[in-house]
């Protein structure tokens, strides 16, 4: 889906075009892809959205739009609000801590983050790949006013975070650049890496120096720092944490610190999940 009407609703790949292939469609029932699908659209909304929204962002029939829907209020998947429009409904938080109690890496962040006394007022933040984007699924927001609260469940194109970079940091370029053989995605904020060659070159620094910088590419003012979790298999990363701090407090000693900070951090958190650290 390359552009959405709903508000607040970023590009991303949703669960419905991840598997529109002839082959991974085969034998999927597809009433639970456009269930998905709707609730793809929902996922990446920061407001309400009326079914005249919704319709024009699903290419669904009127009449099954509003079947679907009904069936998600009712199992409490949306929720219905007195303007007729619709939000994520409460049962969707049960799957979401029920995944996250089981994630291995969410379990030891916060285990790490108790026992390494580092950055104790800045934002720290844990996200995993999702194609061409991060997914938050774990934060400690600090008291510093960065003008923006990361939420577990918050996506964000990768090239543009401190995670991204850090994760993909690991990856194969081939793969990045399949990744994004369909385009860029658009950026956040004017200081955004613009395009896919630039984005390697910058890998290539990150492979050198150890972390990764976010330098007012998510939010201006703002700059983050950022390094890849491995586990045992150690090939890639699993997951990607990174500090976020004022611009206005960064110096070249800082940002070192804090890039060996966060590097600390990620690699007690990959000793734990298994991985052969020096």
């Amino acid at each position: 889906m390359s552009s959405s009407p709903v508000p607040g609703a970023s590009n991303f790949t949703s669960s419905s075009e991840a598997l529109d292939t002839p082959q991974a469609a085969k034998n999927l029932a597809p009433a639970v892809m456009k269930a998905a699908q709707i609730l793809d659209v929902f996922a990446q909304s920061t407001a309400p959205i009326s079914l005249a929204e919704l319709a024009r962002t699903v290419d669904l029939p009127k009449s099954t739009l509003h079947t679907l829907c009904n069936t998600l209020v009712h199992l409490r998947l949306l929720n219905r609000l007195d303007t007729g429009q619709m939000s994520f409904g409460p049962h969707v938080m049960t799957w979401a801590n029920a995944f996250l109690s089981r994630s291995d890496v969410t379990q030891e962040f916060f285990s790490v983050w108790n026992e390494v006394n580092v950055l104790p007022q800045e934002t720290i933040t844990l996200s995993v790949l999702d194609g061409g984007s991060v997914i938050y699924v774990a934060c400690r927001n600090g008291n510093r006013p960065l003008g923006v609260t990361f939420r577990i469940g918050m996506r964000l194109p990768a090239p543009y975070t401190a995670t991204g970079k850090a994760m993909l940091s690991t990856v194969p370029e081939q793969e990045i650049r399949a990744l994004y053989s369909d385009g860029w995605p658009a950026p956040l904020t004017p200081a955004g890496t613009p395009d896919l060659a630039a984005f390697l070159d910058e890998m290539r620094e990150v492979r050198i120096r150890g972390f990764s910088v976010d330098d007012g590419e998510v939010r201006e003012g703002m700059h983050c720092f950022g390094a890849p979790v491995f586990d045992s298999t150690g090939a890639r990363a699993v997951a990607g944490v990174a500090v976020s701090m004022l611009s206005q407090e960064i110096t070249p000693e800082s940002e070192l610190a804090a890039g060996n900070a966060i590097r600390l951090i990620a690699d007690r958190l990959s000793q734990r999940l298994g991985a052969n650290v020096r």
